[in-house]
């Protein structure tokens, strides 16, 4: 085991990934070609085609990946191209309906016809504004009413005549008195006085009386067939208005009628509109008036023209409210949704105020994201969908639908019970793609029973690229494609190589190359402000590191107040010496989107005791059940391996000192392991050593995350305190292609003041930090008495057997006595 106490230091050459800029084969990002920005993500290409293509229901997208990764662009992009190819989309109005007024129906016309039957209407509606009044003053027209007028007179005046003619044969006269029309007795053509009538004979008084009874039931008949002439009349006087009417609109119409003949809804909606017109004009003629009246009296004109009701009582109610209409026809329609309400997607009602309340009709219907992206292609962020209320179940509806049905909310939850404008359903057809991180996709998975039914076609994003060089080179295109996009400066061969460097950082592994577009961008725009703050031509290495180290700056004060707090011994880190039973081991800390190591002292206490290995942590409820089952498996290592056939006789405790918030993972596992080791045999710890790595019950130490922040946050206390060139950290060996650390570190290592080790086993790790072997069983089946695991063993059989001694004393056994 002397070589694991001779473990050799990780060469400067593993610590780092370096890209040689005279080896990517171009002076500047001006020599390469654009390439497509999907660099990498062949997968998730592939599920957008297929999901595209497919024409089967419920086959929509949801393209899931961490935040940045491009899902946006690349899906606009991917949809627009295929989109440009596709048919354009037909237009949808809504028209009135005359006969239930609350239900508008919608019409379906080819693309870019909506907008002409809106000004065909328009057009018809001003002809019939001028042309039907001057029809009516036209003298014929008038001659024919006041024929009409005359004849109705006519008949009033023949009866009150005959019955007049009636009344003077037997001496009555017929007179027009302020109550109406009455009767009188005569004498000598003259109205006979009160007081000569009652000097009458009684039988002649008796004849007038019964004369004037019978002319005034004759009276009563004729005043009784007054109304049903004046109905007559008026009869009369609307079939000439429906006649007018439709003299004056007809031409009109069949004009219309004759541009849309294809279109038989629309030829259907023009029959209405005639018979309407023909039917209401004088009404609607009376409600204009009525309107400019009100608005020379500077009285509310916003909703002129409209009923209290949804029926519209002026010369609106024959527009055409173009829900959706485009001219340019080029193509299927590809909308973002970026506020994706409810009433943002599947279109609103909106209302008007009239003296006080709320009014509403047809025209004021408004298209939704569903409407505009009809026929074609949807996108919407997943995680700003499921933040508005009701909107993923009026998506869902409409899906499983295929139709749109606009409704408020209210009507949605059934919380109102009044009516409402109900617009006829218009059919959907149209492909949505989600967007959102793969937490999301997962969640709905799970928890959504109708999720899987409608989003059939998953694109998984992938954040890495593995290097090779080939795709080195396609990674520099790709930087040099987003450089010109954004319109910055070139990159010179080196600024490219240290982008790069960057990636493989960003990526957590020198194998790989990060796909996260958000960070790239990000980087290559801080390093074009520091080319163009200084007055470059390109951007260099050098513009890309004042780039990284701003980033840093920005974001360092906690991990600049934390190792502050070391460095000042406020908490407690030990960078030189050995101790027994204490260790310094590594946590990464993220704070947004930086993360920085920092050393933690991991203690461990051992006695006599049960077999019970008690993490303070979790005892204190501040460790998490991945840093619990890591002790956990602790206990299995040391049962397993020492002193199988005594009883597991010990009581330790592990904690990590001066921390006073959570704790979860498994990477302090191997420290933790070592500090009990450490305090079970009695042999120190070295000090300047940092450890990090998880364990198994095997004894064998596995990779990690963040070991390049665990290392640098080592290497910055032992710095700050100076560096003795025997400082260093232990990481798993599978954690070596992983590294990828910073300049400073490389040149303490490369001058020998600092070492990063590389360990595959506890026994490794161990002969290293104590300086004494670890030991293997020989051939009795013991450890070495002097090794860690002879010392170890010879601890935990001491403890079995005073256990057993107490035990035997519990049961009363008595003790040998001395001499005896």
């Amino acid at each position: 085991m002397l070589r694991d106490m001779n473990l050799t230091p990780l060469p400067p050459e593993k610590l780092t990934v370096r890209f040689d800029p005279g080896a990517l084969g171009f002076e500047s990002t001006e020599e390469l070609e654009d390439l497509d920005v999907s660099l990498g993500q062949s997968r998730a290409l592939e599920a957008i085609e297929f999901g595209a293509d497919m024409p089967r229901p419920g086959y929509n997208l949801f393209l899931l990946g961490s935040e940045g990764a491009g899902k946006y662009e690349t899906i606009m992009a991917r949809l627009s191209a295929k989109a440009a190819d596709g048919p354009a989309p037909d237009d949808w109005v809504y028209v009135n309906n005359f006969e239930v007024s609350h239900k508008p129906r919608a019409i379906r016309l080819p693309n870019g016809r909506g907008k002409e039957l809106a000004e065909a209407m328009a057009r018809l509606v001003e002809d019939v504004r001028g042309a039907v009044p001057s029809l009516f003053e036209r003298e014929e027209n008038q001659r024919r009413l006041q024929e009409i007028q005359e004849e109705f007179q006519q008949k009033q005046q023949d009866a009150f005549d005959a019955l007049r003619k009636k009344a003077n044969e037997r001496s009555i006269a017929l007179i027009r008195t302020p109550m109406g029309f009455g009767f009188a007795p005569m004498r000598n053509d003259e109205v006979m006085k009160p007081e000569v009538f009652e000097k009458l004979p009684e039988s002649e008084r008796r004849r007038i009386e019964q004369d004037i009874e019978a002319l005034q039931a004759e009276l009563q008949d004729i005043v009784r067939q007054i109304p049903a002439w004046d109905r007559e009349r008026r009869a009369a006087m609307r079939d000439l208005n429906r006649e007018i009417v439709a003299f004056a609109v007809d031409s009109s119409i069949e004009l219309i009628r004759d541009q849309f003949k294809d279109l038989p809804q629309v030829v259907d909606y023009l029959a209405a509109v005639r018979a309407d017109l023909v039917e209401n004009f004088a009404s609607i003629m009376a409600a204009e008036q009525a309107a400019s009246q009100a608005q020379a009296e500077n009285e509310e004109t916003v909703d002129a023209g409209r009923s209290s009701g949804f029926e519209i009582t002026g010369f609106d109610r024959y527009r055409v409210n173009v829900l959706v209409g485009d001219e340019s026809g080029t193509g299927a329609p590809v909308v973002y949704a970026d506020n994706p309400t409810m009433p943002n997607l599947i279109g609103r009602v909106e209302h008007v105020s009239r003296y006080g309340a709320l009014v509403t009709d047809f025209t004021l219907i408004k298209p939704g994201a569903l409407h505009r992206a009809n026929g074609g292609y949807l996108v919407i962020d997943a995680r700003q969908l499921l933040m508005q209320p009701l909107s993923w179940e009026a998506l869902k509806r409409a899906l499983k639908a295929r139709s749109i049905t606009i409704e408020s909310p209210a009507q949605m939850l059934s919380l109102v019970s009044t009516i409402s404008l109900e617009p006829e359903p218009i059919p959907l057809d149209v492909k949505v793609a989600l967007f959102g991180d793969r937490f999301l996709y997962y969640m709905l998975s799970q928890l959504d029973p109708e999720f899987l039914d409608l989003f059939k076609v998953e694109a998984d994003f992938d954040d890495e690229l593995a290097r090779s060089p080939e795709n080195e080179l396609a990674f520099a295109r790709l930087i040099a494609t987003l450089a010109r996009r954004a319109q910055m400066r070139p990159f010179d061969a080196a600024g490219v190589a240290r982008v790069m460097e960057q990636a493989v950082r960003i990526a957590g592994d020198a194998t790989k190359l990060t796909l996260h577009r958000r960070s790239l961008v990000d980087l290559m725009q801080e390093s074009d402000f520091f080319a163009t703050r200084e007055g470059a031509a390109r951007i260099t290495d050098t513009h890309v590191q004042q780039a990284i180290d701003a980033q840093i700056r920005r974001a360092d004060r906690i991990r600049e107040k934390s190792h502050e707090a070391i460095t000042r011994d406020i908490v407690l880190i030990d960078t030189e010496g050995a101790e027994v039973g204490q260790i310094n081991g590594l946590a990464v800390l993220q704070l947004g989107r930086f993360a920085f190591g920092r050393p933690s002292r991991i203690t461990a206490r051992v006695r006599l005791g049960s077999g019970k290995l008690i993490d303070i942590e979790r005892e204190a409820k501040l460790g998490g059940p991945l840093h619990s089952k890591g002790v956990l498996i602790l206990s299995g290592f040391l049962q397993a391996r020492y002193a199988v056939d005594s009883p597991f006789s010990l009581a330790a405790t592990l904690v990590f000192e001066q921390s006073y918030g959570g704790v979860d993972g498994d990477s302090a596992s191997s420290a933790e392991l070592y500090a009990l080791l450490s305090a079970l045999s009695g042999l120190p710890i070295r000090q300047d050593l940092a450890v990090t790595g998880s364990v198994n019950q095997r004894g064998q130490v596995q990779a990690i995350g963040g070991v390049n922040e665990k290392i640098e946050g080592f290497f910055d206390i032992c710095a700050a305190r100076g560096l003795t060139g025997n400082q260093g950290v232990l990481i798993p060996k599978a954690n070596v292609e992983h590294l990828s650390l910073r300049g400073d570190v490389i040149e303490a290592v490369k001058s020998g003041k600092f070492a990063v080790y590389a360990v595959e086993t506890i026994d490794q790790g161990i002969a290293l930090l104590t300086g004494c072997e670890a030991g293997e069983r020989g051939s009795d089946g013991a450890f070495p008495a002097d090794s860690v695991n002879g010392l170890v063993e010879q601890r935990l059989r001491s403890f079995a057997r005073a256990r057993q001694a107490f035990g035997r004393q519990a049961d009363g056994e008595p003790r040998e006595r001395s001499g005896s």
